[in-house]
């Protein structure tokens, strides 16, 4: 027989969704969700679709009722799952149906994500763990929308030892000074780096700015002895690899 409650207990109901509804009503809405559950604990990766996948998440939310138009709803306004659960909660919020306690549901799914993906880089050989680093990159940063700059510092080992934010805008000589970044790197005791940042526009192919930047950073690393392994831009549309496009 179903649980009373399918959903997760996240903290109070969402207002927006506590209205009474009629026994038939609830025992279909039960029937739903115990289906949804049972294919998701007995499927594989592919057992729900995206829309699905938000219904149950908003189960934490709307404890009675169909969560299928919200759902629905999020994806049109936010474009896929991805942006969905990377969207802001104030954002979320502004989509009829979904109050404070299910933008947190969705905010906790993208925050176990990042944390899961990061496990996978963290106290690695990141140079041996390539496509675990870019999925977290993508995780962490396809979706932003302003432009994000990070310098990962690694050890002798090319182990993570320093996920450093630079600061957010245009990749440029105004928001990041080759010299701060290689001197940083002596600081923390980094043998090589690595340059990360978004591009909010979707599009991962580098401007001539971001050559230019990632050109003289090489070259002060050298003069220093610190290696600058690549230049990953990071997209909607997917990533660019600068040492792999012959830039660096």
């Amino acid at each position: 027989m179903p649980e009373a409650d399918e959903g997760f207990d996240f903290g109070p109901v969402d207002a927006a969704k506590a209205a009474p509804v009629s026994d038939s009503g609830k025992q279909a809405g039960i029937g739903h969700r115990a289906r949804l559950r049972e294919r998701l604990l007995k499927g594989g990766a592919e057992a729900l679709a995206d829309y699905e996948v938000l219904e149950y998440l908003l189960f934490a939310g709307m404890r009675q009722g169909d969560t299928k138009p919200v759902a629905k709803a999020l994806l049109k306004q936010f474009g896929s799952l991805a942006g969905v659960l990377n969207a802001d909660p104030k954002a979320l919020q502004r989509v009829k149906g979904v109050g404070e306690t299910s933008a947190a549901a969705l905010k906790s799914v993208a925050l176990a994500a990042r944390r899961m993906a990061r496990s996978e880089v963290v106290q690695k050989p990141v140079l041996s763990s390539w496509q675990a680093l870019l999925d977290y990159l993508a995780i962490d940063m396809a979706h932003l929308t302003v432009e994000r700059v990070r310098v990962l510092y690694l050890d002798a080992k090319n182990r993570l030892i320093d996920d450093h934010h630079v600061g957010d805008g245009s990749i440029d000589e105004a928001a990041i000074h080759p010299r701060e970044v290689i001197r940083r790197a002596m600081d923390v005791g980094a043998s090589a780096l690595i340059l990360v940042h978004n591009h909010p526009s979707g599009s991962p192919e580098p401007s001539r700015a971001d050559i230019q930047i990632t050109q003289k950073i090489a070259e002060a690393g050298r003069l220093l002895g610190v290696t600058v392994h690549d230049h990953v831009i990071i997209g909607r549309e997917g990533h660019v690899s600068l040492r792999s496009k012959g830039l660096i």
